[in-house]
């Protein structure tokens, strides 16, 4: 098993036990591939949801530009409830995992086909 194969199953494990979902692997294995080289750097991989400015950059790079939503107040209740579905207390709250909650939240998954 490669490299990529296992921070794929340990994005799964974060699905099933920290947020409760059922993952879709070929979608998480897609969004994972999306996401780059980001998943190996040990800061890049997570997502400091407590940071004004990283959410911000989430909504501009990947919501808007990956996913092409509009720009609304919609954007951000969609990454609060992500940052719920992972728990606010969980402190590393991985990238992939992260846009996995955002594309299933806003029903994206053809950005991925």
């Amino acid at each position: 098993m490669g490299k990529r194969d296992e921070l794929i199953a340990k994005y799964a494990d974060d699905l099933k036990t920290k947020c409760k979902v059922t993952p879709d692997m070929a979608l998480l294995t897609k969004v994972t591939i999306g996401c780059g080289p980001s998943i190996y750097d040990n800061d890049a991989q997570t997502v400091a949801a407590s940071d004004k400015d990283e959410l911000e950059r989430i909504k501009n790079n990947f919501l808007i530009k990956k996913l092409g939503l509009k720009e609304g107040s919609s954007l951000m209740d969609g990454i609060g409830a992500a940052v719920e579905t992972y728990g606010k207390s969980e402190r590393n709250k991985y990238r992939a995992v992260f846009y996995y909650l955002l594309v299933k939240h806003f029903g994206r998954e053809a950005a991925y086909k």
